[in-house]
């Protein structure tokens, strides 16, 4: 159980694969952490490290600084505004409210004009990273609002986000640079798997092909991260076809408002959605499409006439020690 320090109250709404994580490190440093989950069971781990699991969200109405991370921005809106969210406990919200959810930038813009009507100050504070990159203490965030409230909560973000926290200015930017970071991700990932299979059914293992570009110049902690997954096929969520999908979608809208060409991004688009036409051919779609999407590899595999088969092999992930 942690040892409480902090007089400060802090709310969270969001256990998922990255909420929970997040949440721990907060309640593990000892801050008053009140927690929320739309299924009450997933929230429970946390109460015996010593947080206090609310039953409605209206409760956490009094804390001092609220953070959410959920799926959607209708989600978001939902949680905070809806009809059983944070403030249908009279109007009353935190002076402070975090948001860590991938959002498009206009559902932002319009939660954060309806929370400075009930006098809270808006936080976007999206993170890169996934449960495994928390876990190591290697998550980092970017945020953006007024720099008072952005201040005031980057203290406890960098508790969860040590690699660093980036402040970009008012408004919604911290949204468009983490919709540029998961396009890029998307992008990452296709070429990645794309040069893997080149060498591969040219005769190099993937494990040697993926250690050597980890040690060079290319590699990055993504590349590295993702190699086990390549390596041995381990589909084992991290971030979902679909989810990536939404992102990329995001900055594709993004770059047409601001005529901005991406013609590497739509192109990544196309081949990610060929994913969601080959999951059809599994046994059961919806469960293959709740799979990580590095799983790609197996549907451009097909698309290269190669059927891939795991090569068994430790590999190192660099977030190791």
């Amino acid at each position: 159980m942690a040892t409480q320090k902090n007089a400060q109250k802090i709310g969270w709404i969001g256990m998922g694969r990255m909420g929970a994580p997040m949440a721990e490190r907060l309640v593990k440093a000892g801050h008053d952490v009140s927690v929320w989950n739309r299924t009450k069971a997933k929230a429970e781990p946390l109460a015996k490290l010593g947080a206090k699991v609310v039953d409605r969200l209206a409760e956490l109405g009094n804390v001092d600084i609220l953070f959410s991370i959920v799926a959607t921005g209708k989600d978001v809106e939902d949680v905070l505004l809806g009809k059983d969210g944070v403030a249908s406990g009279g109007g009353k919200m935190p002076p402070v409210v975090v948001d860590c959810s991938t959002i498009a930038v206009e559902e932002s813009k319009v939660i954060r004009e309806r929370l400075k009507a009930l006098g809270s100050d808006f936080v976007a504070a999206p993170v890169s990273g996934n449960a495994k990159v928390i876990k190591a203490g290697k998550l980092s965030a970017v945020v953006s609002g007024t720099e008072a409230a952005c201040k005031a909560a980057t203290p406890l973000i960098e508790v969860f986000a040590p690699q660093g926290v980036s402040y970009v200015g008012e408004g919604e930017l911290a949204r468009v640079c983490k919709i540029a970071h998961n396009v890029m991700l998307g992008v990452v990932i296709e070429n990645l798997i794309e040069i893997t299979l080149l060498t591969n059914k040219m005769g190099v293992p993937r494990q040697a092909f993926l250690a050597f570009l980890n040690n060079g110049v290319m590699g990055s902690m993504f590349t590295r991260y993702k190699s086990p997954a390549l390596v041995n096929l381990d589909w084992t969520t991290t971030f979902t076809p679909e989810l990536l999908r939404k992102d990329l979608d995001l900055g594709l809208e993004l770059a047409r408002e601001m005529d901005v060409p991406m013609p590497v991004t739509a192109a990544t688009r196309e081949v990610l959605q060929g994913h969601f036409g080959a999951a059809t051919l599994q046994k059961n779609p919806q469960e293959y499409l709740q799979k990580d999407f590095a799983a790609l590899a197996e549907t451009m595999a097909l698309a290269a006439g190669m059927k891939l088969q795991s090569e068994n092999k430790n590999v190192p992930t660099g977030l190791e020690g």
